[in-house]
């Protein structure tokens, strides 16, 4: 944020000053986060729920007493899966392989769309 001071007259001055100190009074007032979100995750326990269910914008029904709350699913989009052995070979040319993941190699969906079957592929 930006304020040309030059531009400003004495009256302007004063009353962004004014401002200005009441927003730094309202600052120090206010107690560290860490401590506020320490008590708002107790109070969320102490009735049953998590911070994530209070505040995901998802209504779900009350947990019971005494049970803890499934954590949420977690996305394996992005992540890397480990290698994994090929299943598919291309007859004419045996040095490529697909391991059935992700999008079907050109060279076995050009051959396919020639009347092959998938099983055609397979490596015994």
């Amino acid at each position: 944020m930006s304020i040309d001071l030059n531009g400003l007259s004495a009256k302007e001055l004063d009353s962004l000053i004014a401002q200005a100190k009441k927003r730094r009074t309202t600052l120090h007032k206010r107690k560290p986060i860490a401590e506020v979100r320490k008590k708002l995750t107790a109070l969320a326990r102490a009735e049953g729920y998590t911070v994530a269910e209070l505040f995901s914008g998802a209504a779900s029904a009350p947990a019971k007493k005494g049970t803890a709350a499934k954590p949420a699913r977690k996305s394996t989009k992005g992540y890397k899966l480990g290698k994994v052995a090929p299943k598919y070979r291309n007859p004419q040319n045996p040095s490529e392989t697909w391991a059935g993941r992700g999008q079907q190699p050109k060279w076995m969906a050009t051959q396919i769309a020639a009347g092959k079957k998938v099983d055609d592929f397979l490596i015994r």
